[in-house]
C-alpha cells in the first residue's frame, strides 16, 4: 500500500454519499483500510428494531474497498466498481457504529481485487463480508470516461 495517512481518522469528503453518511478512515496501512460509519438514526431500515438499512452496509463496504484500491494503486478518482458480492451474515446491532476492514489483495493492469468485512464490535463476528473487483483507469486525464456509451 502507499504511505499511511498522516492523520487518521479523516472524513471521506470527495465522495458525496460517503461524506453524507460520515464515513471516516481510521486506519490505512499495509494490511488494508479500516473505515467507520457512525450510527445515525437517518439510516434505520426497521423502525421497530432500530436495525440499519442494508444499503448502508453496502455503501460502506463499496467505499472502503475503493479506498483500499486507491491506497494500493495510487489511482485516486480513477477506479470504478465492476463487481461487488456481499454476503449478509446478520443484522447490524441497533445503535452501534459499523466498521469495515478492506484489503486489496491483487492488482492487474486494469483490475483490482478486494475483500472486505463489515462488523461492529468484533471483526471475527461480521455483519457482512464482500469480494469486489474494480476497474483501474476508469477516467481519462480530462476526467471523461474512457469508454463511451455504446462503445465495445
Amino acid at each position: 500500500m502507499s504511505t499511511p495517512s498522516p492523520r487518521p481518522p479523516y472524513l471521506v469528503a470527495d465522495v458525496p454519499h460517503a461524506a453524507e453518511i460520515g464515513l471516516t478512515v481510521i486506519e490505512l496501512g499495509p494490511d488494508g483500510v479500516v473505515c467507520m460509519a457512525p450510527h445515525d438514526p437517518r439510516f434505520i431500515g426497521n423502525p421497530e428494531t432500530g436495525v440499519v438499512h442494508g444499503g448502508l452496509v453496502t455503501t460502506i463496504l463499496d467505499n472502503a474497498c475503493g479506498i483500499a484500491v486507491a491506497a494500493k494503486t495510487g489511482r485516486h478518482g480513477e477506479i470504478a466498481t465492476l463487481d461487488l458480492r456481499i454476503d449478509y451474515m446478520k443484522p447490524a446491532s441497533a445503535g452501534e457504529d459499523i466498521y469495515v476492514h478492506a484489503e486489496c489483495f491483487k492488482v492487474t493492469t486494469s483490475i483490482a481485487f478486494v475483500r472486505g468485512v463489515a462488523y461492529q464490535s468484533d471483526r471475527s463476528d461480521p455483519v457482512a463480508t464482500c469480494t469486489a473487483a474494480f476497474m483501474i483507469g476508469a477516467k481519462s486525464e480530462n476526467g471523461s470516461n474512457l469508454r463511451q456509451p455504446g462503445a465495445s
